[in-house]
């Protein structure tokens, strides 16, 4: 098996079962990790699209974290994910502006996202990437560090700050206090 960073040197000497092998071995976690910051399966799909045309578009400043190409892709689809929301907010805007017809009830908009997810969802975007890099994603805070561009001990505070305002907006949730 060879590395991302061997893979991504022969696709761009123009090998494309190289992006492809790169392409099949990250598009199942990345496909996860934009699940949890966009509120549909299909605008994950679009996230996980959009990380890997940004990594070909923007392919001689791609990062690499030990050889692997997935933390510079997670970071990526999380700003992806953040620009795709910010788009449908301005489209949900827009359409509240039209004038409202009569319509009978969409049974899928029972089903929530649950409570987690909602209030991750609303930490700032610094709280969001340290979090889903380091505790959703596994990765470790150096790992996340290079990833972000930032110095390890920023992550490591960031973290800490960030799982405490998380539990603080669950806890207070769960016990019917607006967060």
């Amino acid at each position: 098996m060879t590395t991302d960073s061997a893979d991504w040197a022969e696709a761009l000497a123009g090998s494309g079962e190289a992006f492809g092998r790169i392409f099949d071995r990250h598009r199942d976690r990345l496909a996860r990790h934009s699940h949890r910051l966009v509120p549909t399966a299909a605008d994950a799909d679009d996230v996980v699209a959009i990380t890997f045309l940004e990594a070909w578009r923007r392919r001689a400043g791609v990062r690499f974290v030990d050889d692997s190409l997935l933390p510079w892709l997670l970071v990526t689809a999380t700003h992806s994910a953040q620009n795709l929301s910010r788009g449908a907010r301005r489209y949900r805007a827009l359409l509240a502006r039209l004038p409202v017809e009569a319509s009978s009830p969409d049974h899928a908009d029972a089903f929530g996202e649950g409570d987690a997810v909602r209030e991750l969802r609303a930490l700032s975007l610094a709280d969001r990437e340290v979090i889903v890099l380091c505790v959703l994603e596994g990765l470790s805070e150096r790992e996340a560090a290079e990833a972000l561009g930032i110095p390890q001990g920023t992550v490591k505070s960031r973290l800490s700050r960030a799982k405490a305002r998380l539990a603080g907006r669950v806890t207070a949730l769960s016990e019917g206090v607006a967060p």
